[in-house]
């Protein structure tokens, strides 16, 4: 089952909505939809890719939390709630503990990319050579 697409540099992968788990967040991020941006790789998180969102609110709390997102699994760290950093979304692609210089952070896991893992993982690797690459979220 397929609930977004997510196209990064033009690369295509699908993904699913953590409903269940993080219901609040996955419900403020379809009213985003269809999202843009730039991707950039982390800076003290591993083998992860993020989107600094700034200071925009999300509104939402923690649900679903984790510091060690699987490859594939894709967090927001809502940044009012703990002021520890801000508004972010980060897409991990190997192993990860999600950090900034601040220190360990946690982020609620709303969304997964279930195939396609060794091109996710190729994708966030010319990232980090590469440089910052478009984004977009958006329903299939």
């Amino acid at each position: 089952m397929t609930d977004i697409i997510i196209d990064i540099g033009g690369e295509l992968f699908r993904a699913t909505y953590e409903t269940k788990d993080a219901p609040k967040t996955v419900a403020r991020f379809r009213e985003l939809l269809p999202y843009r941006d730039r991707i950039i790789h982390v800076r003290w998180s591993g083998e992860a890719c993020w989107i600094p969102m700034g200071e925009r609110d999300l509104s939402i709390g923690y649900e679903n939390a984790t510091s060690y997102p699987a490859p594939g699994q894709i967090i927001v760290h809502p940044g009012h709630v703990s002021g520890e950093s801000e508004t972010e979304i980060l897409l991990a692609y190997g192993p990860c503990c999600f950090a900034s210089k601040a220190g360990q952070l946690a982020g609620n896991h709303f969304l997964t990319i279930r195939d396609d893992l060794e091109r996710l993982a190729k994708v966030g690797r010319s990232v980090l050579w590469d440089g910052a690459k478009a984004i977009e979220f958006r329903a299939p």
